[in-house]
C-alpha cells in the first residue's frame, strides 16, 4: 500500500490563530497564515461624507467614558452609513474574524493498491477496483495472501515451507535440476524515480509477487534451482540491437531519472538490471538447449517484446525474447518458436524476425482494429522479403477474451503451424496481463487456462522450453499465474484435455480471418478452415433462429398488421413499421 497526502482549501471561520498552527503542523511550514480584514477606516477612494457627519453627531464625553462600547448611532441609518461604519457595529471585546472566510487547508488521505495500484480514499479498507486489503500480504507471500484480510504472519506455514526448502534444495544441489528459474535481486533496483499522480504499473513489486508465491508454495527455492546471473556482453547485444540503442540504454546510468518515451522510465541501475535480465535468458535458453536443464522459467524484468532493433519503448529497454532465440541458435538450435501470449502486440521482437524464416513468432493480442497500444501485429502482417508466413498474428477484437477463446486458437492455429515448422526450441513470451483481473489487459484468461497453453507448447521441441517474463500488472494474477505455468514445468499439474474448445463469436471470428490468410503459407490449415467456416454459417443461423425465436415469445393476431395495432404489431415483431 503507497498513502499519499492531497491538500484541499476550504473556506471556514476559524481564528487567525488557530489556522496557523492548523497549517504548521500538517504541512511543515513556516509561513503565517493570515486573514483580511476591510473596515471603512482603511478603505480608499471617494466614499461620501456620511461618516464624518455621524461622528460629529456623538456626544464626545460619553466616547471618552464608554470606549470599550459601541458608538451610539442615530435611529435612522442609510445603507451608506452602515457601510462607512462597520466597526461601530462591533464590539472590541470580540473578534470579527468569526466572521471572515478564512483559507484553511486540510488534509485528504489516499492510498494506491499494492496489487493493482488503483487510488482509493484512506477510509475504505479494500481496493474499489480488484478488493484487495490495504494491507495485504500479497509482497510477502504471493497470490496465498489473504485478498480480504490484512497481513497475517504464517508461523507454522512458513517454517513448514522452509524446511521443505532445504530439503528440496539439497536435492536439487545433489542431482540435476530439470527445471531452473533465473532470477536476481538487482533487476529490483529498475524502478521509477520521479514519482507522478499515480504509481507505474511495471513495478519492481511484479517480481517479488511472484517470488513470495513461488517461495510459499515450495517451488522457488526449493523444487526449481537458479542459475548464476551474468551481464550479457555487448557483442551478443548487437545481435540483436543497434550500436546506438544500446549506447541510448547505457547512457541512463549516468542519470538519476531518464525517459525514453512518456510511459518508459529508466534510472542508474537500469541499464545494469536489463542486461542481467537479458543475461539470464540467454544462459537458460543454453542450458536448455544443451540439456543441462530440460526447461526453465526467466522471472526477469525489465520486460523486453516491444523493444526494437534501434528503440525502448513499452516498458521494454532489451529484446530478452530475440537474445534467448539468438542464443539457442548459437548453442545449436535450428529453428526457434517464440509464441507471445501477452495482451500487447510484441512489435519489436516481430520487428527483429521480420525477415528471418528459421525463427517463427506467433502472437495472440488485442488488437481492436490498430485502436489497442502498440496498433501493431493485425492479421496481414505475416513476414517479409521471403519469410512471410514465419509471423504469425492472432489479434483480437474486443477485450474481455478468455481460456476457450485463447484454447481454440492453439488448436486451429498455433500447434497446426508450429507442428508443421517442427522447432528446435520453443520460447514463450509469457506477459501475464491478458490474465482476470490486470487493469491494463481487461481480459478473462485464467491461471488454468496459462497452464493449459504451457501444457500444449510442452509437447513441442522436445519438451525444450523457455518461459519469459514479459508483462502482467495485477500482482495476484501474475502471481497465481507463474506459479501454474511453473508447476506443468515442474510436470506437477494436472491439465485438463479440452478438445472441443468453444470459443466465442467474435474469437471464432479472429481464427477464421487468421487461418484464410496463414493457409496461403501453411497448406495444412486449408482443412480447418473449411471446417470451422461450416460451423460458422451454422453458428450464424442458430443464433438467428434463437433471436427469432426470442422476439415470437408473444406472437400478435396477423391482421394487426394492417389494422389500428399496426405499430405494435411491428414492434412485438421486431419488424419495422413504415408510416405514411
Amino acid at each position: 500500500m503507497v498513502s499519499e497526502t492531497v491538500q484541499a482549501s476550504c473556506v471556514t471561520n476559524g481564528g487567525t490563530e488557530s489556522n496557523q498552527g492548523f497549517k504548521r503542523k500538517h504541512l511543515g511550514s513556516d509561513e503565517h497564515a493570515s486573514a483580511s480584514c476591510h473596515n471603512g477606516s482603511d478603505a480608499k477612494g471617494d466614499i461620501g461624507t456620511s461618516g464624518l457627519d455621524l461622528t460629529a453627531n456623538v456626544d464626545e464625553d460619553t466616547q471618552l467614558d464608554n470606549a470599550s462600547k459601541k458608538v451610539r448611532l442615530p435611529k435612522e441609518l442609510t445603507l451608506q452609513d452602515m457601510y462607512n461604519n462597520q466597526d461601530a457595529f462591533d464590539e472590541d471585546d470580540e473578534d470579527d474574524s468569526d466572521w471572515e472566510p478564512v483559507q484553511k487547508h486540510i488534509e485528504i488521505l489516499k492510498w494506491f493498491c499494492t496489487n493493482c495500484t488503483m487510488v482509493n480514499l484512506d477510509d475504505v479498507f479494500h481496493c474499489d477496483i480488484c478488493g484487495e486489503h490495504k494491507e495485504s500480504g500479497i509482497l510477502k507471500h504471493g497470490f496465498h495472501a489473504s485478498p480480504f484480510l490484512p497481513e497475517v504472519e504464517l508461523i507454522q506455514a512458513e517454517s513448514e515451507a522452509s524446511a521443505r526448502d532445504k530439503d528440496f534444495w539439497s536435492e536439487a544441489s545433489a542431482s540435476n535440476c530439470s527445471t531452473a528459474v533465473g532470477f536476481d535481486e538487482r533487476m529490483l533496483l529498475h524502478s521509477e524515480i520521479e514519482m507522478k499522480s499515480h504509481p507505474h504499473p511495471e513495478r519492481p513489486d511484479r517480481l517479488r509477487a511472484i517470488a513470495a508465491g513461488l517461495a510459499a508454495a515450495g517451488i522457488f527455492p526449493g523444487k526449481c534451482c537458479p542459475i548464476p546471473a551474468r551481464e550479457i556482453t555487448l557483442e551478443e547485444l548487437k545481435m540483436v540491437h543497434s550500436s546506438e540503442h544500446i549506447a541510448a540504454v547505457d547512457l541512463t546510468a549516468q542519470m538519476f531519472s531518464s525517459y525514453f518515451t512518456p510511459d518508459t522510465y529508466a534510472n542508474e541501475h537500469s541499464a545494469l538490471a536489463a542486461r542481467l535480465a537479458a543475461g539470464l535468458c540467454a544462459d537458460l535458453a543454453s542450458a536448455i538447449f544443451s540439456g543441462r536443464i530440460k526447461n526453465g522459467f526467466a522471472l526477469v524484468r525489465p520486460p523486453g517484446h516491444h523493444a526494437g532493433v534501434r528503440q525502448a519503448m513499452g516498458f521494454c529497454l532489451h529484446n530478452n525474447a530475440a537474445v534467448a532465440a539468438l542464443a539457442a541458435q548459437a548453442a545449436g538450435a535450428k529453428k526457434v518458436l517464440i509464441v507471445d501470449w501477452d495482451v500487447h502486440h510484441g512489435n519489436g521482437t516481430q520487428e527483429i524476425f521480420d525477415q528471418n524464416k528459421l525463427v517463427l513468432y506467433i502472437s495472440l493480442h488485442r488488437h481492436e482494429g490498430g485502436k489497442f497500444y502498440p496498433g501493431t501485429g493485425a492479421a496481414l502482417e505475416v513476414g517479409s522479403n521471403g519469410a512471410e508466413g514465419y509471423c504469425v498474428n492472432i489479434p483480437w477484437s474486443r477485450g474481455g477474451v478468455g481460456d476457450n477463446d485463447y484454447t481454440f486458437a492453439f488448436q486451429h492455429v498455433v500447434l497446426p503451424i508450429a507442428s508443421k515448422f517442427a522447432p528446435d526450441f520453443t520460447i514463450i513470451s509469457a506477459g501475464f496481463d491478458a490474465a482476470r483481473g490486470d487493469p491494463l489487459g481487461c481480459c478473462d484468461v485464467t491461471p488454468a487456462g496459462y497452464a493449459q497453453m504451457t501444457h500444449m507448447l510442452s509437447t513441442l521441441s522436445g519438451g525444450k522450453l523457455l518461459v519469459i517474463l514479459e508483462g502482467g500488472y495485477n500482482l495476484r494474477s501474475i502471481s497465481s499465474s507463474a506459479t501454474s505455468v511453473i508447476k506443468v514445468l515442474l510436470g506437477e499439474s494436472r491439465v485438463c484435455e479440452s478438445e472441443n474448445a468453444v470459443p466465442s463469436k467474435a474469437g471464432l471470428h479472429t481464427v477464421l480471418e487468421v487461418l484464410k490468410i496463414q493457409m496461403n503459407y501453411w497448406p495444412n490449415l486449408s482443412s480447418s478452415f473449411e471446417k470451422l467456416q461450416s460451423q460458422w454459417g451454422m453458428y450464424s443461423v442458430e443464433n438467428k433462429r434463437k433471436q427469432a425465436k426470442q422476439r415470437r415469445v408473444f406472437e400478435p393476431p396477423v391482421w394487426w398488421r394492417w389494422g389500428r395495432k399496426q405499430l405494435l404489431y411491428h414492434i412485438l415483431t421486431g419488424g419495422h413499421c413504415h408510416l405514411k
